[in-house]
């Protein structure tokens, strides 16, 4: 039995962690193709290393560029891998281009799917990564949802077969690596930071990002809190920030400590750590759940909806104002919300490949 695993950014190489060591348990033989959409060794290599993964069999090395041009790169190389290996299954996480590039390639070879992470649903179309999710549901054999929410979302589109509450496999790992964060990671030392004494922020996405009225908002946010900032900024958002003259205004500020991307066990300890934390990200905002740290989400809506309802996330448009009265209102409640787990008991990794084992068995 061969399954060939596709990823291509920071959440997926974390998610893929936990899951391959389980098929490796289960003797399932593994292929991972690694399509080069996250290419900075901060952002891929150190994450493999970290999470003691195996190389990827192949990586595609695809790099930056357009979304057309990104999934298109995406398809014509997994496509060759695919009618080289010739696997039983095609295992895609989350809703990048990754994602939905390898689901097309897939299924027009008559390879079926499985989808970690199905059933999640913003309803914003304007996020790349809503279409994403979309697609690759539509076409998946087996949908392994991380919530109940995720099932009745698919539910309400038709979709019955296949679909499965597995659990979160992001809670998989948040527990399995939380202990070796918090005693090997120096980053706190580092930076000369105390437990909660920061505010930790991460913005990448595009529509923050590549506009300047909204990211200049969100820096003026940033200088304008009375709390250290610490952000660790991606290569193109570094960029941006130069691009838009922002960066004079990062280093005149006391405020805001500017680093590169950081690996995975010291981005668990900055997160745990942290007063309260500040993202677009998906994956951030559960893993601020986990470690039952407020959470203020730059964005029009999200996927993880429990997040919000159990009042631990809250959203906000690009606005200075809005961002400093929400961090406020964050820390003021941060004693006071409820933290019932709805993302499993950390076996969802096991679940999975269960499933897979006893399916594939039969076909």
């Amino acid at each position: 039995m061969k399954i060939l695993t596709v990823v291509g950014a920071r959440p997926q190489f974390i998610k893929a962690s936990v899951v391959s060591k389980a098929l490796e348990e289960a003797f399932i033989d593994e292929v991972m193709v690694h399509t080069g959409q996250h290419y900075d060794n901060n952002m891929s290599k150190t994450f493999f290393d970290e999470l003691a993964m195996n190389k990827p069999a192949y990586n595609l090395g695809v790099g930056s560029g357009s979304h057309a041009e990104q999934t298109a790169d995406m398809l014509k190389g997994i496509e060759k891998v695919l009618l080289k290996e010739s696997p039983d299954s095609v295992l895609v996480y989350g809703d990048t281009n990754s994602t939905v590039a390898a689901s097309m390639a897939a299924v027009k070879l008559c390879i079926p799917i499985a989808h970690v992470e199905a059933g999640l649903r913003s309803y914003d179309m304007a996020m790349p990564e809503e279409i994403n999710r979309i697609l690759t549901d539509r076409i998946s054999t087996w949908l392994f949802c991380p919530t109940d929410v995720a099932v009745n979302n698919l539910k309400k589109e038709g979709i019955y077969a296949g679909v499965s509450n597995v659990g979160d496999v992001m809670y998989d790992v948040a527990l399995k690596y939380k202990k070796v964060a918090l005693a090997t990671s120096k980053i706190l030392d580092k930076l000369n930071l105390k437990d909660k004494d920061y505010v930790l922020v991460t913005i990448h996405r595009d529509f923050n990002t590549d506009n300047k009225a909204n990211l200049s908002e969100i820096v003026n946010a940033f200088v304008n809190i009375n709390y250290k900032v610490v952000f660790p900024a991606h290569p193109r958002v570094y960029k941006q920030l130069e691009r838009f003259g922002l960066l004079d205004l990062i280093r005149k500020s006391e405020n805001i400590i500017l680093i590169e991307p950081v690996g995975y066990l010291d981005m668990i300890v900055l997160e745990n750590k942290a007063k309260c934390i500040v993202t677009d990200s998906g994956g951030i905002q559960k893993e601020a759940f986990f470690h039952a740290v407020p959470c203020i989400t730059i964005r029009p809506s999200t996927e993880w909806v429990e997040t919000v309802e159990l009042g631990w996330n809250y959203l906000v448009d690009a606005d200075c104002k809005q961002i400093i009265s929400k961090i406020d209102m964050a820390l003021l409640n941060e004693n006071n919300t409820d933290h019932d787990n709805p993302y499993g008991d950390g076996n969802s990794a096991g679940l999975i490949v269960s499933i897979l084992k006893k399916s594939l068995g039969q076909r």
